[in-house]
């Protein structure tokens, strides 16, 4: 299902359970020390997936800790990204000269609950959603419109240890499974709890940015629904990639 959404040179993997292929490795699993078994068999089969994607990359085992935000920490050279969400879990990575910057993200195919929608949307953003509910009334597109910010948010903070607002992302989708996305970070400023700390930096060394282009960071990405599961992922080309010029959206949905 994953491979929907994803360009070429990104080794992908996914599971839709939590059986692991391998005893989860000691060091990760002490991340999760005193938290429920359903979260650390959830986290452990995601990580498998990840592990599966170096493995693919001809990369030595080692295990994938966390930043001080959060996130997974790659090894040298790679990119990647996780996700994982009732009846899913996936893993996305590739090596910097193809590909610099990675995102992706899995939700179920449902409606967003009352009123997320106006915390992550615009006034147009929402006309938007309910004009493409129109074209393609089987879309949960508020879902997806939230699924696609959370997918440049996580190509984005590792290459720039800088948090954004989703109302810094711009999205624009087509209705048969591609989207565009611009990021202007000055639209939100972050609480105190997510400023950048002294000395923070990137993960991602070598780049993994977008050229801005009229004052915005433009990526590009894919969308994909079935099975009750929906996903959308971005990449941001490395310097040995070349990528088409993204298509015109059917309906923009503009911060």
């Amino acid at each position: 299902m994953i491979e929907q959404v994803l360009p070429e040179g990104v080794a992908r993997a996914e599971a839709f359970d939590d059986e692991l292929p391998r005893l989860p490795d000691p060091r990760e699993l002490a991340l999760l020390r005193g938290r429920p078994e359903a979260t650390v068999r959830r986290f452990a089969a995601a990580r498998s997936c990840a592990h599966d994607c170096l493995e693919q990359l001809a990369l030595p085992y080692g295990p994938l800790l966390r930043t001080a935000e959060g996130g997974p920490v790659w090894p040298s050279g790679v990119v990647g990204s996780i996700t994982h969400c009732a009846g899913y879990r996936g893993a996305v990575a590739a090596r910097t000269e193809v590909w610099a910057a990675l995102g992706v993200d899995a939700e179920r195919a449902l409606p967003l609950p009352p009123g997320v929608l106006d915390l992550v949307a615009t006034g147009p953003e929402r006309r938007g959603v309910a004009e493409l509910s129109g074209i393609r009334p089987d879309v949960p597109w508020d879902r997806l419109l939230f699924s696609a910010k959370e997918s440049v948010y996580k190509a984005w903070h590792p290459a720039t240890a800088r948090w954004i607002g989703t109302r810094a992302i711009e999205v624009a989708f087509t209705a048969d499974g591609l989207f565009t996305a611009s990021v202007r970070p000055e639209r939100t400023q972050p609480p105190p709890a997510r400023r950048r700390p002294v000395g923070a930096r990137a993960t991602n060394a070598g780049g993994g940015v977008p050229h801005p282009a009229r004052g915005a960071y433009p990526y590009t990405g894919r969308w994909y629904v079935g099975d009750g599961l929906l996903l959308t992922a971005v990449a941001v080309a490395g310097v040995g990639t070349r990528i088409p010029e993204p298509p015109r959206p059917t309906v923009r949905l503009s911060v």
